[in-house]
């Protein structure tokens, strides 16, 4: 399982005051110095936190240091031309609605198939891994093998939320439902929202296929009082088995 690191929240708190503070390049450097697998960035049509000279500057740092370079959004057309430009590893699309908070649903399949499969051949003759967020039902699942897809990235915030209720075990029993589906299609599983450090041991164990955590807000949140360097190195080994003090907030 690897970890890819959504630094938006890093251009989010740089948006605020304007100028280059904190560095989204930076971030992604710490990031990569640490040991990462991956960088990811979500370049929303408003810009609200990732913008487009983000992407470009964090995809050849990813290029130059032998990293994953992950690039999320919707496809609306200026967002296609970036990513054409800049050949991310791997093109993950998400559903948006706007003025959503941040994302909050995946793709409604089979329905909205017909609008996602010509960016997913398009990607995939170009050389890009291809991602779809979907939500963690069973009958969506299956019917990503339609698309052609190459992975799925799904939903974690049902189980974030019933781990914050003290019983998880249904959530988690489901996402090895749609773990094991996705893979008897063979299609590769990415996961991500709202993973953290208290809730990513059960995961972990009960989930070891998934192939890539994206983790953005609960991390730089944790950087706040633990630093850096040192959240990276507490998600690297939660990743890797090892239980680790979850910070005190």
């Amino acid at each position: 399982m690897n970890l890819s690191v959504n630094l938006n929240k890093v251009a989010l708190l740089r948006n605020s005051r304007g100028a280059d503070n904190p560095s989204v390049l930076r971030a992604a450097q710490l990031c990569i110095d640490e040991g990462v697998a991956g960088i990811t960035l979500h370049l929303r049509e408003d810009q609200r936190h990732t913008r487009e000279q983000d992407v470009f500057a964090v995809a050849q740092l990813c290029k130059d240091n032998h990293v994953e370079f992950n690039l999320e959004g919707d496809p609306w057309n200026k967002f296609l031309d970036v990513a054409w430009d800049v050949m991310p590893t791997q093109l993950t699309l998400v559903p948006v609605v706007p003025g959503e908070i941040t994302s909050d649903h995946g793709w409604d399949l089979p329905r909205e198939t017909k609008q996602i499969v010509p960016v997913i051949e398009k990607a995939k003759s170009k050389g890009i891994r291809t991602a779809i967020f979907v939500d963690p039902i069973p009958s969506i699942i299956t019917a990503c093998k339609e698309t052609n897809v190459d992975r799925i990235e799904i939903y974690t915030e049902p189980y974030a939320k019933a781990f914050e209720c003290g019983d998880a075990s249904d959530a988690l029993s489901v996402l090895a439902e749609c773990v094991a589906i996705a893979t008897d299609c063979n299609i590769g599983v990415n996961a991500g929202h709202d993973l953290n450090l208290y809730n990513m041991p059960a995961f972990v164990k009960k989930v070891p296929q998934v192939m890539e955590v994206s983790i953005g807000h609960a991390l730089i949140a944790d950087a706040l009082y633990l630093g850096f360097s040192e959240t990276i190195k507490r998600y690297l080994d939660v990743i890797d088995g090892i239980v680790v003090p979850a910070p005190v907030t």
